[in-house]
This record gives structure tokens, C-alpha cells and sequence, in this order.
């Protein structure tokens, strides 16, 4: 995982990403997060903020 993927914001799936306790199901949702900007048509520099 990127060292900045703490801080991806969000509600995936009705849930708020930020306040998930486990790490593992943090990661899933950083990764349905990016999936569902990619998706929209976001560019990716814009979703990875670089």
C-alpha cells in the first residue's frame, strides 16, 4: 500500500472509510475508494492527488 493511503476519505458502501477499526477492511475499502473515482472518470493523478 502507497504511505499516503491514510488519507483517503470517504463513504464506500455506506460506511466511512476513515472509521473502520480493522486495518484489513480499511484497505478493501481504500481500494474500492480509488476503484470508484477511477470509475466515475476521474483522472488518475487527480484521484492519487500528485
Amino acid at each position: 500500500m502507497h504511505p499516503n493511503s491514510s488519507l483517503i476519505k470517504g463513504v464506500v458502501y455506506g460506511v466511512r472509510v476513515e472509521e473502520l477499526d480493522d486495518p484489513l477492511m480499511q484497505k478493501i475499502r481504500y481500494l474500492d475508494k480509488l476503484i470508484d473515482e477511477f470509475a466515475k472518470g476521474k483522472a488518475m493523478e487527480k484521484i492519487l492527488r500528485q
